[in-house]
């Protein structure tokens, strides 16, 4: 029996919602079902396909979202899918069957883009790497959730990686230049993703670990100016600083104070443009379109 959990998520479309889970699902790229018969490498998709209002059914690394016929509301029956979710899991089935022939062969590619950061250089790929975010800062963390990251981490240059949706930001020691090495990085990473070798096995454990924690630092359900300002960063800021190899993640909101914290991560994080950035575009932009309700912008990592 595994400790796994299941936790609900609204999304943009009413019809839709998401169950997220505390450990990774599949290796990877994403699942998307239409009926039981489509689901046939899926057995919880089978399942969830009993369901009478069960539409459509998208399983990805670490959710299952679903789409609902009319016939009923999620308010009526999302707490009973996501216990039947959570038990189906915690009994360790598995939530799709995938073998080497379970999904078709992809031409990967990955190509090397210069960032900001003079250290960081990002790997762009056409693959699906991870739905969530992950960053390591060294081997150790890595060993314990992402094989690709550990593996990264065995060029004895390699200060730190940051996994997105579909790139791969490394950070570097001074020890060599990015036009020595990047080659033989890019080369690495586009054999490892052609060899299908897994990607993430876990999500890593972070510093909220505690209940109260998770649910503070969650953006769902956050509403008044917390939840403005994360809308402003996932449309305004985030796609901006992904095309750079980095990601900002909003931490807390001081209402006394009125200052926003926000963690840097990727080729972000320990930039020297960071600041400039921080200060002259995303507190500048916050500032000008919630007026009156922030007076600064920190990163708490620098």
């Amino acid at each position: 029996m595994s400790s796994q959990t299941i936790t609900i998520q609204s999304t943009n479309n009413d019809n839709i919602l998401k169950f997220v889970s505390t450990q990774i699902l599949i290796n990877g790229g994403s699942y998307e079902f239409n009926n039981i018969d489509d689901a046939k490498k899926s057995p919880l998709a089978q399942q969830l396909f009993y369901l009478p209002f069960v539409k459509k059914v998208f399983i990805t690394a670490n959710f299952i979202a679903i789409q609902r016929f009319d016939i009923i509301e999620w308010s009526d029956v999302q707490e009973e899918v996501r216990e039947q979710i959570e038990a189906y899991l915690q009994a360790g089935n598995i939530a799709v069957k995938e073998t080497d022939n379970s999904r078709k062969k992809e031409a990967i590619e990955v190509y090397a883009e210069v960032t900001p950061n003079p250290s960081a250089m990002k790997f762009g790929t056409n693959k699906s790497l991870t739905a969530t975010d992950v960053e390591y800062k060294n081997i150790e963390e890595a060993s314990k959730s992402s094989p690709l990251a550990q593996a990264l981490f065995g060029f004895s240059f390699v200060k730190g990686v940051f996994i997105s949706e579909n790139y791969i930001s490394i950070t570097k020691f001074d020890v060599v230049e990015w036009n020595d090495v990047y080659a033989e990085v890019r080369n690495f990473i586009s054999t490892y993703l052609q060899d299908n070798k897994t990607i993430i096995k876990e999500l890593p454990k972070t510093e909220s670990t505690t209940k109260k924690e998770k649910e503070e630092a969650t953006t769902d359900g956050l509403d008044g100016t917390p939840g403005k300002i994360i809308a402003i960063l996932d449309e305004y800021i985030r796609p901006a600083v992904a095309s750079d190899g980095g990601n900002i993640a909003f931490k807390s909101y001081d209402e006394e104070s009125k200052v926003v914290s926000v963690i840097l991560q990727g080729a972000c994080s320990g930039c020297p443009s960071s600041t400039i950035t921080l200060k002259n575009g995303i507190e500048t932009m916050l500032k000008e379109m919630l007026p009156n309700e922030i007076s600064e912008v920190v990163a708490i990592n620098g």
